[in-house]
């Protein structure tokens, strides 16, 4: 039996019918939702992430046969094995080997789990590196949702290192989107930058652009601030 064909019979047996159906419903796959087509077999992360442990070492093509699944967890269990395998990278050439591989799925990153639990640890931690940050403005102006989720998420890497300029200048191109999802990306990295780096920055950014900012996006953003200030955003 080949290691793909291990991992794909571990996960499922180990699928749980009566939260597969919760998933589905929380996802939102059914027709016409952003989710739509997505299948769960029900396994919670910390099961996929036991799993993953014992074959961070599967092969490219075993992957991109995960990553091309119908099913969920199939897919986010072959982007943990790309963070493992990034992580365990020991030079450039082997990481942009992997962030290249990670931009040609992108299409197969198509829920905000599969997002947030990847980008930032992958393409994130590599444009902080290289300094190609141009690439996440491209991104974000893509007509596809997942890669403009991905393009702002990303930029958590940086806040991670004390960087706010990007986070603020895709939450600033991203204020018109129309999705939900985007919508909570940009309050939640904002927020995250007022949290972990600057709440002075966040309050410029805020007093510039809240009366422009999509509700949720605000709300996500002012989540850390003071009673009072949350008040005076929301009133103003």
């Amino acid at each position: 039996m080949s290691k793909l064909q291990e991992i794909t019979s571990e996960l499922k047996k180990r699928a749980n019918p009566l939260h597969a159906s919760i998933l589905q419903r929380f996802f939102k796959t059914g027709p016409g939702e952003y989710g739509a087509g997505d299948i769960f077999l029900g396994l919670k992360v910390p099961v996929q992430r036991q799993i993953v442990r014992r074959y961070v070492d599967l092969d490219r093509k075993s992957i991109q046969a995960l990553l091309d699944s119908k099913i969920h967890e199939f897919r986010l269990v072959a982007l943990l094995i790309l963070v493992a395998q990034y992580e365990a990278a020991k030079d450039l050439k082997s990481k942009k080997s992997i962030v290249d591989f990670y931009l040609k799925n992108t299409s197969r990153i198509n829920n905000w789990d599969l997002v947030d639990l990847s980008v930032y640890k992958i393409l994130g931690d590599f444009l902080l590196v290289t300094g190609k940050t141009k690439l996440l403005s491209e991104l974000a102006a893509s007509k596809n949702l997942w890669e403009r989720r991905i393009a702002m998420i990303a930029t958590y890497a940086f806040i991670k290192a004390g960087r706010t300029a990007e986070v603020f200048a895709l939450a600033k191109q991203l204020l018109k989107d129309e999705h939900d999802l985007i919508h909570k990306a940009v309050g939640w990295m904002l927020r995250e930058a007022g949290k972990r780096v600057s709440a002075r920055e966040l309050k410029e950014f805020l007093d510039r652009h809240y009366q422009s900012m999509p509700r949720t996006a605000l709300r996500y953003a002012i989540e850390r601030l003071s009673p009072s200030e949350r008040e005076r955003y929301l009133t103003k």
